[in-house]
């Protein structure tokens, strides 16, 4: 079978909704990423055999084929898009390398983008659209009537209270996930990950991460829900952003001279209650180190995207994983989360930890893995190659 493999992968800087990326569109986000990755690998526009971005908010259609026309990609080149909620972006390269694996295509352009600052607004049809009035809403139902469908600060809470992760505990991991991007962004280690894409020094870092914050500040926020232990200060933020990557079989790697890469071993989703969404990303885990033949505890670098901090401790123990090979450069907690492409996010940064940054852990397996709305895990396990 036909390997896949990474071997360009871009993201923008992540902007708060209404903030750096006001006014940008999805292809105006997604677009200049796509030509960037054909750039950094140096393959030709026509031989991308597909393109394909999750996205979990936009208006509909086919951002994809929006996307690739925009990007100037012939217009032979199909494209589709797909929404696995959060999970959109990762879903949507583990899709690739199926495709790739299965011998459908040498080359797919895969990875994710949103927009909540110029998604459409929601609104409900009234049953009688004559005499009722329209409902907005700010997200569809992932659940039939009859099932628990909480919302996404309630089902935090749900596992920070069933698997006892105290307020304590998930402010002091936010501030972590703050304190490390702080520090990545200082040392030049998102540099060559962000494209800008305008002029100035804000184009080339994320928004979220504050040097200023503090344990005192994290304390002093009130609990989103009455009683409970999930703030605002240990969820993440809503943001807008895009993130692709360019993934060749391994013949063609073998063409382009086996430039250094992800190769994908597996890949894996999984279902849990919904109620208990959070953990999604646990099962998916074990399914693809199964996989794979390894176990959780032998990764040595994962990029899990921090919805919550109560969510993210709950899985790293669950499994048994090392804190110290999680999120070394923080995660969405201090950067914020795109939805449909924070999975796209988490195989950006792996590529520069591996690949752009690599040290001592780049030759053992990793990981990228994310949960999302209705009780869905998707997991990947990766390893450098080439070069």
């Amino acid at each position: 079978m036909p390997e896949a493999i990474v071997i360009a992968a871009r993201r923008t800087a992540i902007g708060r909704a209404g903030g750096l990326h006001k006014s940008r569109r999805l292809e105006d986000l997604a677009a200049p990423l796509l030509r960037a990755v054909l750039d950094d690998s140096g393959l030709a526009a026509g031989l991308v055999a597909e393109c394909i971005i999750g996205n979990a908010a936009g208006g509909g259609g086919n951002p994809a084929r929006l996307i690739a026309l925009a990007a100037g990609l012939p217009e032979s080149v199909p494209a589709f898009t797909l929404d696995r909620q959060c999970a959109s972006g990762l879903d949507a390269i583990v899709t690739a390398a199926r495709m790739i694996q299965a011998g459908a295509a040498d080359a797919v352009i895969a990875g994710g983008a949103e927009s909540p600052s110029t998604a459409p607004w929601r609104v409900a049809r009234p049953a009688n659209p004559y005499t009722g009035a329209p409902r907005f809403f700010t997200r569809a139902a992932f659940t039939p009537g009859d099932m628990d469908d909480p919302g996404m600060i309630e089902a935090a809470e749900t596992v920070a209270q069933e698997c006892r992760i105290s307020r304590l505990r998930q402010d002091a991991y936010a501030l972590e996930s703050h304190r490390r991007a702080v520090a990545a962004h200082q040392a030049g280690r998102f540099s060559a990950e962000i494209l800008p894409l305008g002029q100035g020094v804000a184009e080339r870092q994320d928004e979220g991460p504050r040097p200023s914050l503090s344990p005192k500040l994290l304390a002093r926020m009130p609990p989103l829900l009455p009683g409970g232990t999930v703030t605002a200060g240990n969820s993440c933020s809503v943001n807008d952003g895009a993130a692709l990557c360019l993934l060749v079989s391994s013949a063609l790697h073998n063409r382009l001279g086996s430039p250094p890469g992800l190769v994908i071993r597996a890949a894996a989703a999984a279902g849990i209650a919904p109620r208990r969404l959070g953990l999604a990303a646990i099962p998916a885990l074990k399914a693809a180190c199964e996989q794979a033949r390894i176990t959780p505890q032998s990764l040595t670098a994962i990029e899990f995207n921090e919805a919550f901090a109560s969510q993210v401790l709950a899985s790293c123990e669950a499994l048994a994983l090392d804190p110290a090979v999680v999120n070394t450069d923080g995660g969405a907690l201090a950067f914020g989360h795109p939805y449909g492409a924070s999975g796209a996010v988490l195989v950006v940064r792996l590529f520069s930890r591996l690949i752009r940054n690599a040290t001592g852990s780049a030759d053992g397996p990793a990981a990228a893995m994310i949960a999302s709305a209705g009780g869905l895990g998707v997991a990947a396990i990766f390893e450098r190659i080439g070069g």
